[in-house]
């Protein structure tokens, strides 16, 4: 008897998942457990594994559709065998299995829906529909959806903006732009000409780049820069680094660099908040996200929570744990959620100094550089200076201006500084 392949439910509220890519297509075999098809809610993208052995009789969520969860997906089974009815939405809430964990990309920030948007046959509506809607003032319920029970697709929505009738002219003057600003467009940028190839986007590059327009447009976003000196980081490290092992803990700096945050954000608590209309909301718990690069996949950031009452090596236990799993596709939809403060070491790409995207609603972002020995100007006890060579990394610090104003955010930074410059060197600490 053929089995079928359920929409599970992924996390808490999940009720909808999207089709990335079917990795299998319809008539070849698969194992049980072997990876079908990637799909994405609303921060996580993860493979959902076969039932069974079989073949993929048939594919019923399409590519780049979005499938209830409960739904039947697909039918695997022998070539030839009979199907039951495959609309009928499965009754019970399927569960993701463990094996199957998700990957979480940079999370989409939804756009909100044209107000006239109200259509009975479906409540999704994509962000980019949403997008082209509104850019174009197309009421989508005069739009005739042709995806998954009658959704809205983006072909769809142009091709009714192709084909409308011409709309009358409207007297209404344009609102004047002051002289150093450029009127936004309204229409999708073209196609460029000439010689070369176009690459399609993935569901992952497009969840990013929304995210990264998203919080450029949202706040006004600030970068200060200093230097720390990691001789003291670099003497801990050398002198615990096998302590940590011998409890299956690899020492990493990214360990030092997040607890070095810890404590400049309980000094300066406004570093950990979200700007709010009604006022600046400072959160009680620091849950720092570090952030993943995923080669050609993309980044994704998971969360360390609470992380005020963890020491060093329960810091590291968590970024050498997060960070695999992050990279194996199996980071559950609750650990990419939640963060108020974020790390991006990109230094690990050889760079020195960046200016970070803020990741919404945080107030701020903290890149760190790649280590480099420099000669330096340093002064010991007696006020006697000298040149030393010293490992040194630049501190690239992006805050929300509407939270932060440079003195504030300069303390904090130089708060991180000296926690790195001085750390102390007992085991733990």
């Amino acid at each position: 008897m053929a089995e079928k392949l359920i929409a599970p439910r992924t996390g808490e509220g999940v009720e909808e998942l999207f089709v990335v890519n079917w990795i299998k297509q319809e008539g070849d075999q698969v194992e049980e457990m072997e990876a079908l098809v990637e799909v994405e809610t609303d921060k996580v993208v993860t493979e959902l594994p076969s039932p069974a052995a079989g073949t993929l009789l048939k594919i019923l969520a399409p590519q780049d559709q979005p499938v209830k969860v409960g739904e039947v997906m697909a039918w695997i089974g022998k070539p030839g065998e009979a199907l039951e009815e495959e609309s009928t939405p499965v009754q019970e809430t399927a569960s993701l299995p463990a094996e199957a964990e998700p990957e979480a990309p940079p999370p989409a920030a939804p756009e909100s829906a044209p107000a006239d948007e109200g259509s009975s046959r479906s409540s999704y509506i994509s962000p980019l529909v949403r997008k082209i809607a509104q850019e174009h003032q197309v009421d989508l319920a005069l739009v005739s959806g042709t995806g998954l029970d009658g959704r809205i697709t983006k072909n769809d929505i142009l091709t009714y903006i192709e084909n409308r009738p011409a709309r009358p002219t409207s007297p209404a003057p344009k609102p004047q732009l002051a002289p150093t600003q450029a009127a936004p467009s309204a229409e999708p940028a073209p196609m460029p000409t000439g010689p070369g190839k176009l690459i399609p986007h993935t569901s992952v590059r497009k969840r990013i780049a929304e995210r990264m327009v998203q919080s450029k447009q949202a706040a006004p976003h600030v970068l200060t820069v200093m230097e720390a000196d990691l001789s003291a980081v670099l003497a801990h490290r050398k002198a615990h680094k096998a302590q940590f092992a011998e409890k299956g803990v690899n020492l990493t700096l990214t360990a030092y660099f997040i607890a070095a945050i810890v404590k400049a954000l309980q000094a300066y608590p406004m570093a950990n908040s979200t700007w709010t209309d009604e006022g600046i909301f400072v959160h009680d718990a620091l849950n720092i996200g570090m952030a993943v690069a995923l080669g050609k996949d993309g980044l994704i950031v998971p969360v360390i929570k609470q992380a005020e009452g963890l020491s060093l090596l329960g810091i590291a236990k968590q970024v050498n744990d997060l960070a695999e799993r992050a990279r194996a596709k199996k980071l559950q939809p609750d650990e990419v959620k939640d963060g108020t403060f974020t790390l991006t070491n990109h230094g690990t790409g050889k760079s020195l100094f960046a200016s970070p995207v803020i990741f919404q609603p945080q107030a701020g972002i903290l890149g760190t550089g790649a280590m480099q020995k420099r000669a330096v100007v340093v002064t010991d006890a007696q006020g006697n200076d000298a040149i030393a060579i010293r490992p040194m990394i630049y501190l690239s610090y992006v805050f929300d201006h509407r939270i932060l104003d440079g003195e504030a955010a300069d303390d904090f930074l130089y708060k991180v500084k000296q926690a790195l410059d001085s750390w102390p060197q007992e085991a733990q600490s």
